[in-house]
């Protein structure tokens, strides 16, 4: 009720009156003054005045439920959300929570990260009240191989994500770094539990640098914020609420084909590798080559250094990493 009532008085420009708000609800005046004064507890600025109703005046930065819920525009995608003041991580916690029952779309948002986890066993750092930190429970039907696909597919969410709420260029570095001007705002890490073949559940895992306002001097060359890039605060529910939205309409391009057939053109227009050269850190040995784009299954295609267009190697992410030849991108 809580997310409704929120979602009422932001759709208002006006007054929305309590009576209004009991018919749409079926509830009465009493349950819905309560949830008035818990919604001004949490720090949302309401006015309320006699003979006109309520009106949202001041809205605080919270990735609650009930906030998050009440920006939502999905089918399935956040329904339920799960909010944790703390975690070890929202990855963690999304695995125990599917393998307790949770169902497909289900997502876990926390304020705070006590082991936030990046791709390769390295940590992400996780500032509380100041960045994006979720993971997204799901329980798809296709074959285990096409799940590390996800990651790609969440990466362009989030990059839509980032571009309708800031306005900000937001372009992929190759598989699931989210980058605007040069600098990484977020990383994507994807987790399965599998059959050989079935899946029983995936986890994908989002942090997003929204409104930090400062970095360690050994990242503040490679990464950044939306407030940093932007020069003020954004709401990171209204991110969260963008990024799950782009995700469920790229997911049902993805399930036409159960690959990136249908994507790739998209996801090339904003991989900032493309055209560039590249350094492939393989454990069998370093190359380099230009970076010419992806295949239908998320590879990316390298054209090796002194070969010619035939000779497209395919990387694959989950063997190497790529990294640029003259900086990060």
């Amino acid at each position: 009720m809580k997310a409704r009532i929120l979602q009422l008085l932001r759709e208002q420009e006006g007054y929305v009156s309590g009576q209004d708000i009991c018919r749409e609800l079926s509830v009465s005046r009493t349950a819905v003054w309560k949830v008035i004064g818990q919604l001004k507890e949490e720090g949302y600025i309401i006015e309320a005045v006699q003979n006109k109703g309520y009106r949202l005046l001041e809205v605080p930065d919270l990735v609650t439920e009930g906030e998050v819920a009440s920006r939502l525009h999905t089918s399935w995608a956040g329904h339920p959300t799960v909010f944790l003041e703390r975690t070890d991580s929202t990855n963690n916690e999304a695995k125990r929570m599917a393998e307790a029952g949770a169902s497909h779309g289900t997502l876990v948002v926390a304020e705070n990260q006590e082991a936030g986890k990046g791709r390769r066993g390295r940590s992400w750092s996780s500032p509380e009240k100041s960045g994006i930190w979720m993971t997204l429970i799901m329980k798809p039907e296709f074959p285990p191989f096409q799940a590390s696909m996800l990651t790609l597919v969440a990466a362009m969410a989030v990059a839509e994500g980032v571009r309708f709420v800031t306005g900000l260029e937001a372009g992929i570095k190759w598989p699931n770094d989210i980058v605007v001007n040069g600098k990484k705002i977020c990383g994507i890490l994807t987790e399965m539990s599998a059959e050989p073949d079935y899946i029983n559940h995936v986890v994908v895992g989002i942090g997003i640098n929204a409104n930090i306002e400062e970095f360690p001097p050994d990242i503040r060359e490679k990464a950044t914020s939306l407030y940093l890039e932007l020069g003020e605060k954004v709401s990171r529910a209204a991110v969260i609420a963008e990024v799950w939205k782009a995700f469920e309409a790229y997911y049902d391009k993805f399930l036409e084909n159960a690959d990136l057939s249908s994507l790739r053109e998209e996801y090339e227009a904003h991989l900032l590798n493309r055209g560039k050269e590249v350094c492939v850190l393989d454990p069998k040995g370093e190359w380099q080559g230009i970076a010419r784009g992806i295949d239908r299954i998320g590879r990316l295609l390298i054209q090796q250094t002194g070969g010619g267009d035939k000779d497209l190697r395919a990387v694959d992410s989950g063997e190497v990493s790529v990294r640029g030849v003259y900086g990060y991108v």
